[in-house]
C-alpha cells in the first residue's frame, strides 16, 4: 500500500526539519496521487538540485534528476514547465547547509 502524496510530503518536510534543514511545500497538488518534485538548495555553495520520482524498466521506483543544472533559476524554469503540464504536481523546497535531499527511497547517482 502506497501512502497518499500529502502524507508522504509531510513526512519528508518533517525529516528535513528534524535534521536542522528548512523545508516548505512550495506548491500543493493532488492529495492522493500527485507527482512530487523536490528542489534542494545547498546554502554552503549556492547550488541547487532537482529530484523527480521515476520508475525504472524493472519497475523499481527511484528518484532522479530531470534537469542536470545546478542553477536555481534554470531549475525554477523546469518546475514552471512541469506545473503547466501537470497541475496536480507537488513542489517541495529544502534549504540545507550540506545540500541533503532527505529522500529515503533510492536516488540515482549524480
Amino acid at each position: 500500500m502506497l501512502l497518499s502524496t500529502d502524507i508522504w510530503v509531510g513526512a519528508l518536510v518533517r525529516r528535513a526539519e528534524l535534521e536542522g534543514a528548512f523545508a516548505v511545500v512550495a506548491r500543493k497538488g493532488d492529495t492522493r496521487a500527485g507527482a512530487v518534485l523536490v528542489k534542494v538548495l545547498n546554502r554552503s555553495d549556492g547550488t541547487a538540485r532537482l529530484y523527480a520520482e521515476a520508475t525504472r524498466l524493472d519497475g523499481e521506483r527511484v528518484w532522479m534528476q530531470p534537469a542536470r543544472s545546478t542553477a536555481e533559476a534554470e531549475l525554477d524554469s523546469y518546475v514552471e514547465r512541469a506545473v503547466r503540464r501537470d497541475p496536480d504536481i507537488w513542489v517541495v523546497e529544502i534549504e540545507d547547509k550540506q545540500g541533503r535531499h532527505f529522500l529515503t527511497e533510492a536516488v540515482e547517482k549524480e
